[in-house]
């Protein structure tokens, strides 16, 4: 790691702020509001904020003060965790740590999915198929993984150096477990290509999505055999949108030095399926995800996909927690089906950020969802994510965010 003395002491200095705000009592409280939240034992309403491609226009370039690009991509980090705690009024939990990913490699599955760009800086590409036939997927193969375990302890090693005596570093396995058998296999195939398969060629998909699954069961058993998860039940990011307090996991007797699945979260998303029937969302896709998922002690399901008509299948998912209710799901129905059995992890439409803002159009739209909610018990968590602009003003997340606290604790006071 190459970082000159001016660098950092302006990583250091920007430690120092995290871990100020990180030793905040309010911290520890919202790790227990979200053990609670998380075991089904609190219908308070929980809040987080993700910009996700709406960052570059909250904390740019130009808000970073390293020179060095390694230097730089470790600030920003910081100052994404600096930003949150002063901006939105969520209850995200900053932390006083820095974890450092083991270096885990992998040989690939044998093709590589092929795109047409779009012309346009932050555009939508276009599939270009490698897999044309059902010959194609011979060329498909299962990953071999290993662990680099020189390199892991150097980038360790180098990151304590750093600010090891301000921030707590950790040198950590996978811990974020999530699944995405049709988006893998439609960025090979394409997508037009994968509905006409269903009824065209269906046991080209079978086998397809089959193979996905066993290889994604083979590289859970080599994680396993080299020791490469690390236990997730804290404020590792849960898929699609939530975190993983729980005071359920790790199960009694588990090994602090050897995570298992059954230690841990996992998820599993099939946004490719979202205008599919219930019956073919669980034929082609959800089979497969219910049989990946299985080993784990705690799971999701869902992204964008609207699941309102699938959810009597997806409630046949092992050991089922979170379910994710996106933006044109029907919340009644969704809340009605849900009640206090899941959480009701909702994502408003990040829409409302383009645009002219509209604050009492937010909070209608807020109230509605949190009237159902209470009405049926259910475990609710407010996610606003897939935010990929708010057309340079980054002042509308402040005012989303605090429309949605008022509203909030109107509720928790009704």
């Amino acid at each position: 790691m190459n970082i000159d003395a001016k660098d950092r002491e302006i990583l250091r200095d920007a430690a120092r702020r995290v871990a100020e705000i990180a030793d905040h009592p309010a911290m520890d409280a919202r790790r227990r509001t979200w053990t609670a939240h998380n075991t089904l034992r609190s219908t308070q309403p929980m809040m987080l904020v993700f910009p996700e491609g709406a960052w570059c226009e909250l904390l740019n370039d130009a808000a970073l003060c390293c020179a060095g690009q390694e230097a730089r991509a470790i600030e920003w980090q910081l100052r994404a965790r600096i930003y949150t705690y002063e901006h939105f009024r969520d209850d995200s939990v900053i932390e006083s740590n820095w974890s450092v990913p083991k270096r885990i490699n992998s040989t690939g599955w044998g093709l590589s999915p092929r795109w047409i760009p779009s012309p346009d800086a932050r555009g939508a590409r276009h599939f270009d198929p490698v897999i044309t036939s059902a010959d194609d997927l011979k060329k498909l193969r299962y990953p071999d993984i290993s662990h680099d375990a020189a390199a892991s302890q150097q980038a360790y090693d180098e990151m304590c150096e750093l600010f090891g005596d301000i921030l707590t570093v950790t040198l950590d396995g996978i811990k974020h477990l999530s699944y995405h058998l049709m988006n893998q296999y439609t960025a090979l195939r394409g997508l037009e290509e994968v509905m006409l398969d269903m009824y065209a060629e269906p046991q080209m998909l079978h086998d397809a999505i089959a193979f996905f699954a066993e290889g994604h069961r083979r590289v859970l058993q080599q994680y396993i055999a080299q020791n490469l998860l690390s236990f997730n039940n804290d404020n590792t990011y849960q898929n699609s949108g939530g975190n993983s307090f729980t005071d359920e996991l790790p199960v009694p007797g588990a090994d602090p030095a050897q995570a298992r699945p059954c230690d841990m979260w996992a998820s599993a998303e099939a946004q490719e399926m979202a205008l599919v029937s219930p019956e073919h969302h669980a034929a082609f896709v959800l089979q497969y995800e219910k049989r990946l998922l299985e080993p784990f002690g705690l799971t999701g399901y869902g992204c964008c996909e609207d699941l309102t008509r699938k959810l009597d299948y997806v409630v046949e998912i092992p050991h089922l927690r979170r379910i994710s209710i996106a933006p044109w799901a029907d919340v009644e129905v969704c809340a009605e089906k849900l009640r206090g059995r899941y959480i009701f992890s909702w994502k408003p439409n990040p829409a409302q950020l383009v645009g002219t803002f509209n604050a009492e159009a937010v909070r209608h739209y807020i109230r509605h969802t949190l009237d159902a909610a209470r009405r049926h018990g259910c475990v609710l968590a407010l996610i606003l994510k897939d935010t990929h602009t708010c057309e340079h003003h980054p002042e509308r997340f402040d005012l989303w965010t605090a429309i949605a606290r008022e509203e909030i604790e109107r509720d928790r006071s009704a």
